[in-house]
């Protein structure tokens, strides 16, 4: 059996989604600078709040509060996607399947998270 959760770094869906982000930061820095203020500012800023919103919806008290934080980091995930796609169709990225691939794998752990508490 599974120990309960006592910090949000205890939850596996969070650990991807930091890594995810660590990764979203890496790939960015090779963007053009004329997308420093634009299409990589809103990555990253998609990609920082699916964690940060797993973090903050840990710890309210109630289970309505929670599914809220999490229902947040799913949409900012799937923003976090459609960047992806773009990325790739306007040519900064060469292949995004594995980013894709690793956001839908935390969509899923997200999914899980928010029906578990219901």
């Amino acid at each position: 059996m599974k120990a309960k959760a006592e910090k949000f770094e205890d939850l596996q869906v969070w650990e991807k989604a930091h890594k995810l982000v660590l990764e979203i930061y890496r790939i960015t820095k090779d963007f053009p600078a004329e997308e420093r203020f634009g299409l990589v500012t809103q990555m990253r800023r998609a990609a920082v709040s699916t964690p940060a919103n797993i973090a903050e919806g840990f710890k309210k008290r109630t289970l309505k509060d929670k599914a809220n934080y999490y229902n947040i980091s799913q949409g900012s995930l799937e923003e976090l996607r459609y960047y992806l796609i773009l990325s790739a169709d306007i040519g900064y990225l060469k292949d995004n399947s594995d980013l894709i691939s690793r956001s839908e794998e935390v969509g899923r752990m997200l999914y899980g998270l928010v029906k578990s508490i219901q």
